[in-house]
């Protein structure tokens, strides 16, 4: 478990270099970057120096408590202290996604249900945004599509957090469990009989690997469409072509951004979300690929498979990945959605260890 001690030492000096280096603040991807690397190697070097002095400190007791009966004490409860420390260093060194310590790219679009549903897909996004502002994290809509009845057909959503915080701390590493079908069961505000009904909206969770240099679209790749912005029932917002559609030609992917007045802003917003599909993509082949030991519980980039489910009448969110039940819907819905994301992670750091022990 700790043949890696000495590289990842290397690289938390050299970290340490770059971090007092001016020009590694002169780039502000650059610098963003660096730093959330060493805030989540500092947290594995300090657990590695704890379990390296405490195995010291055992070994000294040990060979000294043949002599003297304290010392024999001290290490028993230094065996004690060592376990706790073996079993925090083996979670950090457990295998993990490299891009937990990314900010995140949330869609969300309406699926079965008509109006219904996209009135549900408003409440997620209010669900995370409300979410996002309790952990400190920026909230930016970088494209959205509402109906008339303000409901959601489909909305963009950048979530970013602090460069200090660590891969179980950042947006990606913890929202990303988020992906999937989400159902609702409810009285409509359209429903005249007062009939409870089942609806979805579709999540879709990705990195927002916008400031990654090793993920390039070539502008060969792309084709540009611009059209004139739309709100609210194809009522037109906008007197100039501003909204931009991209399609990635070697995948099909089409990305379209209308929320800025400026084409440039849409463009650039377009492409950041094109590069986040891209590297989702990739991630869902590789899954598909793998076999079924390897496939993740409960973390999915597929946004057909169904998660949870809302129940309104009974006050109940349901997770159906990890049998996950609290009737707190009204508090969760409120944006505290700790229990549940703590109870995924929990799920997931249980299956990193034990593919880890296998």
């Amino acid at each position: 478990m700790f043949t890696q001690a000495e590289s990842l030492r290397a690289e938390y000096a050299d970290l340490e270099r770059r971090m007092a280096d001016p020009a590694t603040h002169a780039d502000t991807a650059l610098s963003r970057k660096v730093g959330r690397r060493y805030a989540e190697l500092t947290g594995v070097v300090k657990a590695l120096n704890e379990h390296e002095a405490l195995t010291a400190d055992l070994d000294a007791a040990r060979e000294l408590a043949a002599d003297d009966a304290d010392f024999a004490a001290e290490a028993d409860a230094l065996e004690q202290r060592l376990a706790v420390a073996s079993e925090k260093l083996a979670e950090l060194l457990a295998p993990r996604d490299p891009h937990d310590s990314s900010d995140a790219l949330l869609e969300i679009k309406s699926g079965e249900g008509g109006e219904e549903s996209a009135l549900f897909a408003g409440d997620l996004f209010r669900m995370y945004a409300k979410y996002a502002e309790t952990r400190g994290w920026k909230v930016e809509v970088l494209d959205s599509t509402e109906t008339d009845l303000g409901g959601v057909k489909s909305l963009t959503m950048a979530v970013k957090g602090p460069a200090s915080a660590g891969p179980d701390a950042s947006p990606y590493g913890v929202l990303k469990f988020e992906g999937g079908v989400h159902r609702v069961q409810r009285v409509p505000v359209t429903e005249t009989q007062g009939r409870i009904h089942t609806s979805a909206a579709g999540v879709l969770v990705m990195p927002d690997v916008a400031d990654d240099a090793d993920i390039e679209v070539s502008e060969d790749d792309l084709r540009v469409d611009v059209y004139r912005s739309s709100g609210k029932g194809g009522q037109g917002v906008n007197t100039t072509d501003s909204a931009v559609r991209l399609t990635h030609l070697p995948t099909g992917l089409v990305v379209t951004c209308q929320n800025e007045r400026s084409q440039l802003q849409n463009k650039a917003s377009a492409l950041r979300i094109l590069k986040a599909r891209l590297v989702a993509l990739a991630e869902e082949q590789a899954a598909a690929e793998a076999s079924s030991a390897r496939k993740s519980q409960v973390r999915t980039v597929d946004r057909s498979e169904r998660i949870r489910t809302y129940n309104f009448p009974e006050n109940r969110i349901a997770d159906h990945r990890i049998g996950y039940k609290a009737h707190n819907l009204d508090a969760v819905l409120g944006g505290d959605l700790s229990g549940v994301v703590d109870a995924l992670q929990a799920a997931d750091l249980a299956e990193r260890l034990g593919a880890a022990g296998a």
